[in-house]
């Protein structure tokens, strides 16, 4: 998460909003928020298998968690980039979030 709030002002220039979820309860998902100085929406209380399940991310009983899953969703609602982790590595980084953004934009004026 604190990637992606290092580079909050980039994603608002392109007008698109981050959110973040979480399987931790209010008061853990708070503290993260205040660890990385989060502005933008941190949904919380996620429930494994549950809410895993519904998009198809990667999950451990044991810990109770579910492993970083991320989605770039165009205008249109469509997932146009997802990545879903088994482990500890495998992520959408902020940088290349934006590079994605920013290509199908051009894109996208490109095709008009």
């Amino acid at each position: 998460m604190a990637d992606y709030q290092a580079h909050i002002d980039q994603f608002k220039e392109e007008n698109v909003d981050v959110i973040a979820l979480s399987v931790d309860p209010l008061d853990k998902a708070k503290e993260m928020a205040e660890r990385v100085k989060a502005t933008f929406p941190i949904g919380y209380g996620l429930e494994v298998p549950r809410d895993a399940d519904k998009v198809g991310a990667y999950w451990e009983e044991r810990r109770k968690i579910i492993h970083a899953t991320n989605f770039i969703i165009d205008a249109d609602k469509k997932v146009t980039q997802a990545c879903f982790a088994t482990g500890p590595i495998g992520r959408i980084v902020a940088e290349d979030a934006l590079r994605s953004v920013q290509g199908a934009k051009k894109r996208k004026t490109q095709g008009s």
